[in-house]
């Protein structure tokens, strides 16, 4: 029983995004591992921008000097 964890930041990932991504991981793990996709469970995590960081810094701060992980300060 395949168990997959994607954790995002709470930034607008949509209903429809977060289908597709069960979806697309669904199929991977399917075709990969073989996998039955009745039995793979996929669960999407949204965390706070107050609770996620890199480079040193919360990705709340980050924001707001506006970069963004497609947009380097």
């Amino acid at each position: 029983m395949p168990y997959v964890k994607i954790e995002v930041t709470r930034e607008g990932v949509t209903r429809q995004q977060k289908q597709q991504l069960i979806a697309g991981v669904t199929e991977l793990i399917t075709e990969v591992l073989d996998k039955d996709p009745k039995l793979t469970h996929v669960v999407i995590q949204e965390i706070e921008l107050d609770d996620w960081g890199f480079d040193g810094q919360q990705v709340s701060v980050l924001r707001e000097k506006g970069i963004t992980a497609n947009k380097p300060a």
